[in-house]
């Protein structure tokens, strides 16, 4: 399991025992090294066609200055341009077809790595910032390829091989041009770096932007009810235009790189005119090596332009990949199998030993010392003011997070010494907040069991009472209930959370708050249908209301990360002052018809009724704890 901290300032310095950006970069080009050297020798091959046509060209001067015939030396430079044009279409397309699969084996990777991260680490970072470096810094990986490996390759020994074809038809004009040309490199030499640096802010700042919009579409609701349109706009707003000045940075560098050495050449250009001019009337040498070698220095264009565009585009590439290596950092679980098999077996014991826990070293204990046992088979409430830890010991069963001290065991063993996926295989957990993924409602409910029969699916909508709503549905179970479930509602999307729990077959079934939205009607058949699980399996509820606890075999009182008292409801609402209270204060709050929560015959958030059945003594109570934290 990976435990390395989160680079968390774009301008850190790369670690010591991180490797250098191309050693990367060859790690993602290995599986395809053999076509990419391929596209590489096709690209060699364009410039050799490219390289012997001065030669050709100087031969058919000289031969039409001795009245010879040149149709020889015209059917090989016909020859030469079309093999050039040829060869570099092919090796153009090799390269990139290399390079798309490189980019996506990065992203094959990274996606992974990013579904195994711990859930402290995503908590701690962005989504949206994520989300980019899997999305643009990956893209970027495309360019390094083709332009910074090859391109420094090929480019570089076509450099080297038209310098030496230089030398072979002039070496004081090669010394002149080499002259020329150094200079330039020195200034690309001192520019290069400032690239990486405005490339990384550039990206950077589109990880925010996506953060930013991230952030609000996941709200969107709550944007437009508080009018905060105009403020939420500014943020995406500023975000996406410290990326454009950071890109606008990277691109005022790339087009003095490009244009310093476009400069160098046509220099050279003037500088071989002039020299080689004065050695022609010398007769140091013959007016077709003079056009000859301004040939070859019309062609030394090509290979210093890809060589720079190589250095250029290293440096941008650099800054993904440094910025994908920071996710690499990230604390991961350990790959493994898939915990979507269903459980089945025995019911699962739980035990809380002494167990303390705090979120981040720098975060106060949420947990101090709980201790507390729930036997196979039966149903386990737990209550306490908002801020107990009631939620945090579900995640600490699924291994959301790891104790700090102490231990938490299921069937006497430690949870930190099972298989993660045979654990949350073992494992029903409906969230605080009934999630509802994007796709069918029948994706939605075998999202944790894509096994599970018709039978056992039909059962189970039955037995969750969302018949009705597959009925009404246009295309019944094959619907597509949008975006976070927006087409289902708050009690729909709950019933929908549970029925997938319960296709699982689980040996300990987690239930967080899981009939808040629901009306009367609903949450009674379906305190019924936990209570018919738990005869046959481990329950375990976050109690939101009342009637939900007094059917239950045991209540564990938490309050500010201590467990207070654990017995059945009738022994605790006379023994503990704390859970009297909860129990007392709702209770008369329901009978004054305030503002806590509708009165008996007020409509809930799913129909009328919201609140249940009465419960022995009164009419239905909730529990004052707010969401479980």
């Amino acid at each position: 399991m990976r435990e390395t901290a989160h680079e968390p300032d774009e301008a850190t310095e790369r670690p010591a025992d991180e490797p250098a950006a191309w050693r990367v970069l060859l790690g993602y080009v290995r599986p395809h090294r053999w076509t990419l050297l391929g596209g590489a020798l096709l690209s060699l091959l364009t410039g050799a066609a490219g390289l012997a046509l001065p030669l050709v060209a100087r031969s058919l001067i000289e031969n039409l200055g001795s009245d010879e015939g040149i149709a020889g030396e015209l059917f090989l430079l016909t020859g030469l341009v079309v093999a050039n044009a040829a060869l570099g279409a092919l090796g153009y397309y090799v390269l990139q077809r290399t390079a798309e699969s490189v980019v996506l084996g990065a992203r094959r990777s990274l996606t992974s790595y990013l579904l195994r991260l711990r859930i402290s680490a995503v908590d701690a970072s962005e989504p949206g910032d994520l989300l980019s470096r899997a999305t643009s810094d990956t893209t970027l990986l495309r360019a390094m390829t083709t332009q910074s490996l090859i391109g420094l390759g090929t480019g570089g020994l076509t450099l080297v091989a038209t310098l030496a074809m230089m030398a072979l038809v002039d070496v004081v004009l090669l010394g002149v041009t080499a002259a020329v040309i150094a200079v330039a490199a020195v200034v690309i030499g001192v520019i290069a770096p400032l690239i990486n640096r405005a490339s990384k802010r550039a990206q950077k700042s589109i990880g925010d932007m996506g953060a930013a919009l991230e952030r609000v579409l996941g709200a969107l609701r709550t944007v437009k009810a508080a009018g905060a349109e105009e403020r939420e706009e500014r943020t995406v707003h500023e975000a996406a235009e410290r990326s454009w000045r950071a890109s606008v940075t990277a691109a005022k560098w790339s087009a003095i790189v490009g244009n310093t050495m476009g400069l160098a050449v046509q220099g050279a250009f003037l500088t071989v005119l002039a020299v080689g001019g004065a050695r022609v009337a010398t007769d140091a040498i013959e007016i077709g090596t003079l056009v000859a070698f301004l040939l070859y220095v019309f062609y030394l264009m090509s290979p210093l332009q890809e060589v720079v565009s190589a250095v250029t585009q290293y440096q941008v590439g650099a800054a993904a990949i440094s910025r994908i290596r920071e996710v690499w950092r990230m604390p991961a679980e350990p790959a493994g199998g898939s915990a979507g098999a269903p459980g089945g077996g025995e019911p699962a014991s739980l035990a809380f030993e002494e167990v303390r826990f705090r979120y981040a070293p720098d975060l106060p204990l949420v947990h101090h010392g709980v201790d507390f046992t729930v036997p196979a088979r039966g149903m386990t409430a737990f209550v306490g003011p908002s801020g107990a830890g009631k939620t945090t010991i579900f995640s600490l069963v699924e291994r959301f997070y790891d104790a700090t001290e102490g231990r938490v065991t299921i069937d006497g063993r430690d949870v930190r010494e099972w298989d993660l996926a045979e654990l949350r295989g073992s494992i029903g957990y409906v969230e605080q907040d009934a999630p509802v993924l994007s796709g069918t409602l029948r994706d939605n409910l075998l999202f944790g069991a894509p096994a599970a029969s018709e039978a056992e699916l039909a059962e189970t909508l039955r037995t969750t009472r969302l018949e009705a709503l597959v009925e009404r549905l246009p295309e019944g179970l094959d619907t597509v209930v949008g975006h976070r479930g927006t087409k289902l509602s708050g009690g729909e999307r709950q019933r929908v959370a549970i029925a997938r729990a319960l296709l699982r077959r689980p040996r300990l079934l987690l239930l967080d708050e899981a009939t808040s939205q629901l009306d009367a009607v609903n949450e009674a058949a379906l305190r019924d249908t936990v209570a018919e699980v738990a005869r046959r399996t481990t329950v375990l509820v976050v109690a939101h209301r009342l009637s939900t606890v007094t059917s239950a075999d045991r209540i564990v009182v938490l309050d500010a990360g201590r467990v207070r008292a654990v017995g059945p409801h009738a022994e605790l609402v006379t023994a503990n002052p704390l859970y009297a209270e909860l129990a007392a204060t709702q209770f008369l709050a329901e009978r004054a018809g305030g503002p806590t929560g509708p009165g008996p015959d007020e409509p809930g958030p799913d129909g009328p009724g919201a609140n249940g059945p009465a419960a022995p003594g009164g009419p239905a109570v909730e529990v004052t704890a707010g969401p479980a934290s």
